[in-house]
């Protein structure tokens, strides 16, 4: 079968997180992504929190950047200048994540590329976008959650603001810059996408901005609970592990209730009733499980076909059958890592290798720019 992405090519000028997440996901179904990074010292991601005890490279480099080429090049010289145009002129998409204006600086920005290549995507990944007041601001994933909304309803209902303790942002920016980029390519006109991390976490805030500019009543932190649907949460066993448990609609609802020995009251008989008496249905749910251990409540709960999960730690998951049926930790190169994002059955995805060396590509793309025959749109 065919990588269904093979007629495309990426040049992933980005570092860190959401931008090369984004060219990653193109790589992952077969697109020909270069990184290009600069000379020397590379993309920062290399050194960055845990390293590969067999070799010290990052393992977030391995895993952002895998399947990708790589060339390093120093965008102020002329001649890697003059390169990289040349790798844009047979380029489908371009992802950059500079803060706005530094391509323009370079004497490389939209105008410049458009010119030389019409039908190219031009996807611009930055803190707050190409335009407003904040857009010459830096921007990091922890300032997003902090001002989307995201910090303020997270934590315990008399703690502070939290963060969460992923990249978050940067996660979810890849792949909705990856959805962008492909919106982008289906309508075949050349032009330039905006995403960035504040308003892609705003995105995900749900209808939290209607209700206040409509009612002034804005969601409460509630740790790990939800306003309008009890019971939610995470929940102590007598074993001392924890499990999940959601009851966001309500044939489910119903279901808990029952398992709790309180079908037919009517204080929990429909979502305004359950929120009503919160406290009361969910002090039965912590009595339940503290009064039983883990696998007997998710039994209890998995025959009664209401919804639950253990808490897993990462411990747990490596070992898990389910994630394992579904091949959702793979080993690329010589690295656990996390599988493909989505499942084609006619046109699957293919992890490759992991993320390579500083300018490991650097001589065949020199040589031959593509290093193929193929050229755009298959042609």
């Amino acid at each position: 079968m065919s990588a269904p992405l093979k007629d495309l090519r990426v040049i992933d000028l980005s570092t860190v997180l959401a931008g090369p997440n984004c060219a990653r996901y193109f790589a992952d179904f077969g697109a020909d992504v270069i990184k290009i990074e600069k000379p020397g010292v590379g993309d920062s991601l290399r050194g960055m929190a845990w390293r590969d005890p067999r070799d010290g490279t990052g393992l977030w480099w391995k895993l952002v950047n895998r399947n990708k080429r790589n060339i390093a090049l120093d965008l102020k010289l002329d001649s890697d200048r003059e390169l990289f145009l040349k790798l844009i002129d047979d380029a489908n998409v371009l992802v950059e994540n500079f803060r706005p204006g530094t391509l323009e600086r370079l004497g490389i920005g939209p105008e410049v590329l458009l010119k030389r290549n019409a039908s190219l995507v031009i996807t611009r990944v930055s803190g707050f976008g190409q335009t407003g007041p904040y857009k010459d601001r830096p921007g990091f994933a922890s300032i997003a959650e902090s001002m989307s909304g995201l910090a303020a309803i997270s934590g315990e209902p008399d703690g502070p603001p939290m963060l969460p303790p992923i990249a978050l942002t940067d996660e979810v920016t890849g792949v909705v810059a990856a959805f962008a980029t492909m919106v982008a390519l289906h309508s075949k006109v050349g032009q330039v996408v905006d995403v960035n991390l504040l308003e892609t976490m705003f995105q995900i805030m749900g209808p939290l901005i209607s209700l206040f500019m409509l009612t002034g009543e804005q969601q409460p932190r509630l740790g790990s609970q939800l306003p309008y649907t009890v019971p939610r949460g995470v929940y102590q066993c007598s074993d001392n592990k924890w499990i999940g448990v959601s009851a966001s609609s309500d044939t489910v609802a119903a279901r808990v209730v029952e398992v709790l020995g309180c079908a037919g009251d009517q204080r929990f008989t429909t979502f305004a009733s359950r929120v009503e008496n919160r406290e009361a249905l969910n002090d039965m749910m912590i009595k339940f499980c503290a009064q039983r251990n883990s696998q007997t409540v998710l039994q209890i709960f998995t025959d009664a076909q209401a919804a639950i999960g253990p808490v897993l730690s990462m411990a747990e998951i490596s070992s898990d059958p389910h994630f394992a049926a579904r091949q959702a930790i793979k080993i690329v190169g010589t690295t656990p890592m996390q599988g493909l994002l989505a499942s084609l059955s006619g046109t699957p995805g293919e992890l490759r290798w992991e993320g390579r060396t500083l300018d490991a590509d650097g001589a065949e793309i020199r040589k031959n720019l593509w290093g193929s025959d193929i050229r755009k749109n298959g042609q």
